[in-house]
Formats: structure tokens, sequence, C-alpha cells
């Protein structure tokens, strides 16, 4: 198996290649839309070709490559059949093995940072995207999260995979590239094993937690469909301004649920 993890400085995002040596295909497991041209320069590079992506989640605060790369290079989108989105050629459920080649990732539904969340197993790594974090978790507070339901997918599901299980994070913003279960469980400041359920609601009651900038800024395009804010950057601006061809939804959350995929 060939495996790699890549970087986007931005949003903090960890995106992962996943390839089978046997057949040449790949996965890309959390790709961002404004890298995705690095992307497929690393897969070129190391002979392989895109079979598909694959989300753990819906993103707020990055834009997903899975629909650009699929127009593109032909890719198939996997994304949680909980979400039901229109463009999945693929629907990821707990209980069905995802198997490209030689690849065999089991889906864990890990709600609570959003409820359609997705953490996927691979041999000795598990992709927690935003459930589990080094040394914390993902927010709660949008995309209809829950702390309770966060913390049970962590101390039931994750926390019981054997301790020496590699954990990937969706971010991190320390420059930390992975941890391992047998860690998050000793020293996670949140849901570690002496953490209980409502330490964590108290730990999120009195943490500040301010809306990153680019979050609002999809939002605000979100809400005036194609409005693009003067603060976004340059970099940003033509992706955003294609939601100006958009149709406008019948509502806000039909239009939440597929604004990622939309590009």
């Amino acid at each position: 198996m060939i495996f790699k993890q890549l970087f986007e400085p931005v949003s903090s995002t960890y995106t992962y290649l996943v390839g089978c040596e046997q057949t040449g295909q790949a996965i890309l497991i959390d790709p961002v839309v404004s890298v995705m041209d690095r992307d497929l320069a690393v897969l070129s590079e190391l002979g392989l070709k895109l079979a598909y992506t694959l989300d753990t989640h819906i993103h707020a605060d990055h834009i997903t490559a899975a629909l650009e790369l699929k127009r593109k290079v032909g890719s198939k989108i996997a994304a949680p059949a909980f979400d039901r989105l229109p463009c999945t050629d693929h629907a990821i459920e707990e209980g069905r093995p995802f198997v490209v080649g030689s690849v065999q990732i089991e889906p864990l539904h890990t709600p609570g940072h959003t409820d359609g969340h997705f953490s996927y197993r691979l041999e000795e790594r598990v992709f927690t995207g935003d459930a589990l974090l080094i040394d914390g978790c993902g927010r709660t507070d949008f995309q209809n999260g829950d702390a309770p339901t966060l913390y049970k997918s962590v101390r039931e599901k994750l926390f019981c995979l054997p301790e020496d299980t590699l954990v990937y994070p969706g971010h991190d913003y320390q420059n930390r590239r992975v941890s391992s279960i047998g860690q998050e469980k000793n020293r996670n400041p949140r849901l570690g094993d002496q953490k209980t359920l409502q330490s964590l609601l108290i730990s999120w009651a009195i943490c500040i937690c301010l809306i990153p900038s680019l979050l609002i800024m999809r939002f605000q395009a979100i809400a005036f469909v194609g409005f693009v804010p003067a603060i976004c950057p340059r970099s940003l601006k033509n992706i955003v301004s294609r939601l100006r061809t958009v149709n406008k939804a019948d509502s806000m959350i039909e239009l939440f649920r597929g604004w990622v995929f939309l590009w």
C-alpha cells in the first residue's frame, strides 16, 4: 500500500493519499479544492490514478475538491450516505467496507462534530476527521453538532480500537502529524480516559470559540448565492464567485447540505 499525508496551510487541513500498488488506483481522503493540482501532481509522481475521493464529513472550514476532481480527471465521489448528497457515486455506510483494489477501508460512523461524520479505519491507521484531533476534538456548535454524541462516538468507537492504532486527524494547528489511540486516551484534555461528559460540556461552555474568517466568508457566499466578501483572499474569489451560477435552493438547509460539492 502507498500512503502519503498532505497539508493545506490556510485551513490547516490534512489530506491523505492511499494507493494500491497492484492496480495503481488511489483514494484521496478529505481533499481541498485550493490545492487539488498539487494532489494531482503527487499522484502523477507516484504513478497512480485517482479512483475515488472520500470525505469524512461536510466541511465548514474548507471546500472539498471532490466535484472538481471528478470533473477534471473522472474520479468518483464516496461520501457518507447519511448526508444524501446528489453527486455521490458511492454511499458510505458503517458495516460495509469500502474497497479499492487491495485497499479495504472500514467506515465508522462517529457523529458529534456533525451528524453525518465518519472516521475511516485502514489497517493500523484510523482517519478521524474532526471527531478526534491530537489533544482535542472538533467543535460541536453548528452543523447539527452535539457534544454528548461526540463524547459517545469517541469513547465507544474510536477508543475501543487497539491502543497502538495510529490516529491521523483532519486538522492540526501546531504542526503535529500523528498520534495514537493510546496517547489520546491517556492525555486528550477533552476526551481522555479521566474526562467525563460533564467536563467536556464545561470546557466547551468556558471556551471562546471564534468562527474562522473563511467560515464566515463561505456562509456569506451561501446566504447571498454568490456574494463575495471584500475581505475574501484573491485566491478564493474565483471559486466563491461561481456560486452565482447556482439556482437558489428551496431552503438554506438544502443548500448547506450540498454547497461544498457545488464547485
